[in-house]
């Protein structure tokens, strides 16, 4: 068994055995034809971690928080769908050039106060961002949550993130990369 199958495995089993903030039940996983419509959606595939996820964990309704967003339907606990998410996101970045939205940085999680964990698909090890909008301006609300969707999955089995009330303080480090990412939209 592969690392990564390892990961799916652990994933699957706390799945199954805890409930995120107003999720009764796991969502049944999506199956490959609302992965490629996603896809279609967004422009760009979605992480192969990221899919398996979805394709064979569940629709959402697990991880940290709030847990993973619906990928295409909006959820029994009022979450909005990661693609909606993405694309209403997008658009508002479009209308307030102040607050650009980076081009394939998906929202997959809801921490509340309108702060999200968000997957950059164009990254190769798909980065976790954290995108935290109380700053004063949009160059000081993106940090990196974990280098790695494999990484951020990890960090939520062990207990050990930022968000748990054990944690002392982590201080996660600026996106580095926000603005070089958003620059072209700047210039239209």
């Amino acid at each position: 068994m592969t690392e990564i199958e390892q990961l799916l495995t652990r994933v699957t089993v706390q799945a199954r055995n805890s409930r995120p903030w107003g999720w009764p039940s796991l969502p049944a996983p999506v199956d490959a034809a609302t992965l490629d419509r996603a896809g279609q959606t967004l422009g760009f595939p979605l992480p192969p971690l990221l899919a398996a996820l979805y394709e064979r964990v569940g629709d959402g309704g697990f991880g940290p928080s709030y847990g993973l967003l619906p990928l295409l339907d909006s959820a029994p606990s009022g979450e909005p769908a990661a693609v909606a998410q993405y694309l209403a996101n997008r658009e508002y970045g479009r209308k307030n050039p102040d607050w650009p939205w980076p081009e394939g940085v998906l929202p997959i999680s809801h921490w509340g106060c309108g702060m999200y964990a968000c997957v950059d698909c164009r990254a190769p090890q798909a980065a976790v961002l954290l995108y935290e909008p109380n700053a004063d301006d949009a160059d000081g609300a993106w940090f990196v949550d974990a280098p790695s969707l494999t990484d951020w999955l990890r960090t939520w089995l062990e207990g050990t993130g930022w968000y748990e009330e054990t944690d002392t303080g982590t201080d996660l480090a600026p996106w580095a990369d926000f603005r070089t990412r958003t620059a072209p939209e700047q210039a239209l």
